[in-house]
Formats: structure tokens, C-alpha cells, sequence
């Protein structure tokens, strides 16, 4: 019946009409690629090419030892977990604001409104920012056992333009950047704005596997070793240490997104490790508030020029004004009261998360505002995305973070930061409460 090379595109364009006229539900699973094959009389081959289109496509997601179903909604067009949830309960979105945050940046802020120091915060700057504006970075970025050049850091308008220019400076448009098998969904859309072609590389309960980097055919590598995002691991300090030795033996960059670190800042960054290989990337817009947006590069001598390059050539600058609002909160302390407050915070809630989700596989560090979810069977983690929206809640599944056209596991994640927290504990009743009944009993007719 199907003979050309592209008739894979035109199977699946007649599955496509298929789901958009609800002949094929949200949730449903599809027929084993065998027997699809058998039923349009194609190759196995070619059915596997059908299903990889469909999961291109954003139609279907594939879940590992279970198959490929139906997506629950379709995908969103920006990039996920960018702009909130409509849903009532935002357990997606992960920026930490604490209630009395404000006044505390009020107080820090005021200074900004005399008009001498306004009219010197509206003037231009440079990359690499001012001497004042570098200091403060250093302080505010060093860590145990470790402390930045603060003439090399460079400042971009956020932390995903960070990101954004450290792979443009160390991966060539269709140059390969190895990445987590699960890693941060901004850093797909980034990549794929760049024309780089993401590899996924396996992962263990501490982290990166270095063997993975070394046997990985790639230009460099983006790493997340502390609170994972959406795992919530912390790479130990044996693992940074063969990690970095990895880096070194094969001369290879990384970049180290160090988004988290203030909430536990016990162990060195990688960039402690490898110091001419790793380029650390952090911001303030989980650290403080995202109306205060500033992203921070620390990278080694050798690439500083290609970062720094690359944030103009994007416009990834920051404005002058975010940089001396940020550095005026470092220096007077305000930026670490938010941290020490947030830090409790975080704990609190995870206290809450180990409370109502007792007896359901959940891992999370201790000090993240943030949990990985292993749903129990029958759920599938579209279908319960589904259900739980509604409930108006929203949660993010684990095809969002997952790499490539591989299969995504069984699981979502949390962001725990947005709800106050009777809010979230009675959210958290209601998830569980749900993921204790099956799928059957909550289907809409």
C-alpha cells in the first residue's frame, strides 16, 4: 500500500487526523509497532519512524517498558515551564518568593532612587560589567573551597541568556552539546535555536556518569551537579571529582548551571575541579525575585573572550540598572537574608511533600524547592497530568526534561515554590488522594 520514502510522514499525518478528531483519545494507547506495521502493511522499520514523527510532532510520548500513548494536551508553543500555569495551583512553575521579601528589597533598593545614583545605574555598561558589579558577583558566587576571578566575570540579562551564550561560544551551529538524559527544557528550545543537536547521556543516582562524557561524540557538555532540575540529585564530591577528571583527560568544556547552588552550598562547583574547562552559569531570579533578572558567567581564560563575544553578538547583555539593584542587595546582605529565609523555606516544604506523599516513591533533596514523582501503576504520567488539571492543578511531566525521542519515565515533577504553604499541603493531599485511585475512575465522558 506504501511505497515512497516519505509515505512514514503521510501515516502519520492520517494518526494525526486521527487524534484531532478524538477517534484517538488523550491517554490511548497505540498499538504495538508490530502490529501497526501489520495493520498498514509497512516495515517495522517504517513504523518505528511513524511513531518517532508523532513524538516529534509533540502528538504522542513514549514511556519505557510501556509503550507509546496519546499526548494529554497538546504541546505548549513557547518553551516549557517559561510563563505560568493558568491552572489555580501552579506546581510547575519554580520561582521561589518569599511574603516578606519585598520589603526587605524595598529598604536594599532605596538607595537606587537618589539622583545621582539613578542617573549613573541608567548609563550603558559592558559585558564584563564594573569593578563594584564583578566583586559582588564573586562574593556572591563563591563557594566552599572555591572563589571566581572576578575580573573574569560577565554579566548577561538573565540566567537562560546565560545559558544561551555559553553554548553559542563553545558549540558551533550543528555542533552536538551533551546534556543529562533529563535535563532543563530551556535548554532544548535554546539549542534548537542554535542549531545544536542535543546527546543525552545516561545518569545514575549521583549524576552524570562520566563515563558517558567520555565515550560521548560531542563539543561540550551542560551539567546541572547540584539540585538537579527535574531530579533534585546532588553530585557528590567523589562524582565531581571523576567528572572533572573526565573534562580534563579529554579537554573537553562544560557548562555548569549553578542555578540552584544557593540553597545548599556545602560542596565545591564542578568549576572547583576543572577550572580551565568549566564555564558556571547562575542568575538572581531564583535567588531573589524574576522581576530582579540578572545572569552571571564565570568562565576559564580561554574562553572568556568567545562568552563574552557571544553575549553581545546575542544580545544577551545585561542592563545596568539590574546590575547595580543586584549589587547593591549583596552588599548590604539583602541577597543572603533572601537565601538563609528561602533555605528554610525549601526544607519546610519538602517536610510537607514527605508528610502527605508517605508510602509513594518521591525523590528530592531535603533543601530543594522542587521533587521527582515516580507514579504508581496503573497512572501514566500524561494521564495524570490530565487528571490533575482537572483538579486545576498543575504539575510537569517527565517528557517535558527528557532528550531526544527516547522514552520519557513514569514520573512528574513538583515545583513546590508558587502556592503559600497551607495551600501546598492540601494540594498535595489532593495528588495523592488521586494517584491512589486508577485512571478509569477519573476518565471525563
Amino acid at each position: 500500500m506504501w511505497g515512497t520514502v516519505d509515505d512514514y510522514r503521510l501515516i502519520a499525518d492520517t494518526v494525526a487526523n486521527e487524534i484531532a478528531a478524538g477517534r484517538l483519545r488523550a491517554g490511548e494507547q497505540l498499538p504495538p509497532q508490530r502490529r501497526f506495521a501489520r495493520r498498514h502493511g509497512i516495515a517495522a522499520s517504517t513504523a518505528a519512524r511513524v511513531y518517532g514523527e508523532l513524538v516529534r510532532r509533540g502528538l504522542a510520548v513514549g514511556e519505557v517498558g510501556r509503550g507509546t500513548f496519546v499526548r494529554a494536551a497538546a504541546p505548549a508553543p513557547e518553551p516549557a515551564l517559561s510563563e505560568p500555569a493558568t491552572a489555580r495551583v501552579d506546581l510547575e512553575l519554580n520561582f521561589p518568593m518569599l511574603p516578606d521579601q519585598a520589603e526587605l528589597l524595598s529598604s536594599s533598593l532605596a538607595r537606587l532612587l537618589r539622583p545621582d545614583v539613578l542617573a549613573e545605574a541608567l548609563r550603558p555598561v559592558t559585558v564584563d560589567g564594573t569593578a563594584a558589579a564583578r566583586a559582588a558577583a564573586a562574593s556572591l558566587l563563591t563557594r566552599t573551597g572555591w572563589t571566581p576571578d572576578a575580573d573574569r566575570i560577565l554579566f548577561a540579562g538573565n540566567g537562560r541568556q546565560a545559558i544561551a551564550a555559553a553554548i553559542a561560544a563553545l558549540v558551533p551551529v550543528g555542533g552536538r552539546l551533551g546534556v543529562e538524559a533529563m535535563t532543563y527544557p530551556v535548554v532544548k528550545a535554546v539549542a534548537a535555536r542554535l542549531g545544536v543537536t542535543l546527546v543525552p547521556m545516561e545518569m545514575d543516582e549521583h549524576g552524570l556518569l562520566p563515563k558517558a562524557v567520555r565515550d560521548a561524540a560531542v563539543r561540550a557538555v551542560y551539567v546541572q551537579p547540584t539540585l538537579h532540575n527535574p531530579l533534585g540529585v546532588t553530585m557528590p564530591e567523589k562524582r565531581r571529582t571523576e567528572l572533572a577528571q573526565t573534562l580534563i583527560d579529554r579537554a573537553l568544556p562544560a557548562i555548569e548551571d549553578g542555578i540552584y547552588t544557593f540553597l545548599r552550598d556545602d560542596l565545591p562547583p564542578l568549576a572547583a575541579y576543572a577550572p580551565d574547562h568549566v564555564v558556571l552559569v547562575d542568575s538572581m531570579s531564583k535567588r531573589i525575585a524574576p522581576g530582579l533578572s540578572l545572569g552571571y558567567l564565570a568562565p576559564p581564560t580561554a574562553t572568556a573572550d568567545a562568552v563574552a563575544s557571544a553575549l553581545r553578538s546575542g544580545g544577551w547583555a545585561a542592563t545596568r540598572f539590574a546590575m547595580e539593584a543586584a549589587t547593591h542587595c549583596v552588599v548590604d546582605g539583602t541577597a543572603e537574608k533572601i537565601a538563609v529565609a528561602k533555605r528554610a523555606d525549601a526544607a519546610a516544604r519538602q517536610r510537607l511533600v514527605a508528610d502527605r506523599l508517605a508510602g509513594f516513591t518521591v525523590h528530592a533533596d531535603p533543601g530543594a524547592f522542587h521533587c521527582w514523582w515516580e507514579l504508581p501503576e496503573p497512572w501514566r504520567a500524561e494521564m495524570f497530568v490530565a487528571a490533575a488539571a482537572r483538579h486545576g492543578i498543575a504539575v510537569t511531566p517527565a517528557a517535558a526534561f527528557a532528550v531526544g525521542n527516547g522514552r520519557a519515565p513514569n514520573a512528574v515533577r513538583l515545583a513546590l515554590s508558587a502556592p503559600p504553604a497551607e495551600v501546598l499541603a492540601s494540594t498535595l493531599d489532593t495528588l495523592a488522594k488521586l494517584a491512589g485511585t486508577r485512571p478509569e475512575d477519573t476518565t471525563v465522558d
